[in-house]
């Protein structure tokens, strides 16, 4: 029998030691800050019940589903009515298959807290860092098997919530030493004024889905969609108006309040005046919080993600210095339990893209030079006699909490150099017969070339530091 050429599925990928240590050190920082701000850490199963995943994700989103077949001999169940060109092409596979693969961390999130309603304490804020399936076309930067880092808030309305999440995000993104970055806000409502200043003309969804384009195809782009969607010149020109509102954060709140008393909105037009309230209000926290980077937090009236989904303050991160898209969203809902018996529980979340994350530390070089180092000392293996030596100082290495190992085998230092160079670990700890008689240990800077000899206490105090 001839050997089997090694493969995996399209759309997937093996992360080696050094990728999966850097992407450590990304959920790591995410993870603390999360903890950091109150959010327990939570998971759901890898397989959920094609009831709960189906019809969440609209039309689209149901095809990229991977749907998992039943167990055991299902083959007897199957109907003809199962196999019609209807059901097939609908990848409609009833009897045959009941699960599937965990499309998102939101749905999931929102069935356990319909199932768990009883005993969670509201507001209930979670945080989950976890894989996800997509039967999506694999292609650069997007994957069939991919991790979420999702924090939602579940149980109140309060517009707190909404500060905190600007502070996480960009301490997150501080700590990762993404400096050059734009944390872009914006609010449903007021999308929804926009249209009303319009004066009703074509929808809603055919305006957001054109204002959304506005940075990728430009303004006569825009005029021309909208155009084609029914929207006069004048109802354009009153658009533009009203997006060109500039300033800060604080004067652009001023100015599109203006505007829309001058485009016609009505001042006592709860809906309309709501989403500039509401911003002003999480603007109001983040100055009490003493929030010193508003240099990096923009409010963009056109911001318009998930529309049909979000229902208040809307989020994306944009890395400025990289080509990239966005690497975070999300947004506040006032139905996310909804589907699944209790309506009516509001929350707010956002979820950060590691793997754009990653690719943008990676272009800019800013992972830290120990990120992939999972060793910190390696000590070197001389003979048998060196070896039994060693071995309760590799021990001692190890109680004190610095990553070590012996070279497993007795030989010439300059392959375990080369081994410990290869692998990234800094430190080489050495005792030949002559240092063992004296009490003392060389150990070697492999960053800087430095040799100095030591005693066991002085070994770990620098290894400690």
């Amino acid at each position: 029998m001839s050997a089997q050429k090694p493969s995996i599925p399209r759309g997937t990928r093996d992360f080696g030691p050094a990728v999966v240590a850097r992407r450590n050190y990304i959920f790591g920082i995410i993870r603390r800050t999360f903890e950091k701000f109150g959010y327990a850490p939570l998971e759901t199963p890898t397989l959920e019940n094609l009831s709960v995943l189906t019809g969440k994700y609209g039309e689209e989103g149901d095809q990229l589903l991977f749907k998992v077949l039943n167990s055991g001999d299902f083959a007897k169940d199957i109907t003809p009515e199962d196999l019609t060109a209807e059901n097939r092409s609908k990848r409609i596979l009833p009897k045959v298959a009941e699960k599937g693969l965990r499309y998102d961390l939101t749905v999931p999130f929102a069935r356990y807290v319909v199932m768990n309603r009883n005993t969670l304490v509201f507001p209930f804020k979670r945080y989950q860092i976890q894989p996800v399936w997509r039967a999506d076309r694999p292609q650069r930067g997007r994957y069939r098997e991919f991790y979420q880092c999702d924090a939602d808030v579940v149980g109140t309305d309060s517009l707190l919530c909404e500060a905190e999440i600007v502070l996480m995000m960009s301490e997150v993104l501080t700590q990762l030493g993404l400096t050059e970055h734009t944390i872009k806000i914006n609010h449903r409502r007021v999308l929804g004024a926009f249209y009303q200043a319009l004066g009703g003309e074509g929808t809603e969804v055919d305006l957001f889905t054109a204002i959304d384009k506005l940075d990728k195809i430009g303004r006569e782009g825009v005029e021309k969609e909208l155009a084609g969607r029914g929207f006069s010149p004048a109802a354009t020109e009153r658009l533009f108006d009203l997006l060109s509102a500039g300033g800060d954060f604080a004067e652009k709140l001023e100015r599109l309040l203006a505007a829309f008393v001058t485009a016609g909105v009505e001042p006592d037009n709860a809906d309309g005046y709501k989403g500039l309230q509401d911003l002003k209000r999480v603007y109001d926290y983040l100055v009490s919080f003493g929030f010193d980077k508003f240099e990096n937090l923009e409010f963009d009236v056109t911001l318009a993600r998930g529309l049909s989904y979000y229902t208040g303050c809307i989020f994306e991160i944009k890395i400025n210095n990289v080509n990239m898209g966005s690497v975070s969203g999300g947004g506040r809902y006032d139905n996310l339990t909804g589907a699944f018996g209790l309506p009516g529980v509001s929350g707010v979340g956002f979820s950060f893209g590691v793997d754009r994350l990653y690719d943008c530390l990676d272009e800019l070089n800013l992972f830290p030079p120990d990120a992939a180092t999972t060793t910190r000392c390696l000590v070197a293996n001389f003979d048998a006699e060196s070896e039994a030596a060693v071995l309760p100082v590799l021990r001692q290495l190890r109680e004190a909490g610095v990553s070590s190992e012996l070279f497993p085998e007795a030989g010439k230092l300059k392959k375990q150099f080369q081994y410990a160079d290869q692998k990234g670990i800094p430190y080489v700890l050495l005792q030949g017969s002559e240092e063992r008689a004296a009490g003392q240990f060389k150990l070697k800077n492999l960053g800087t070339g430095e040799e100095r000899a030591l005693s066991l206490e002085e070994v770990l105090a620098e290894l400690i530091k």
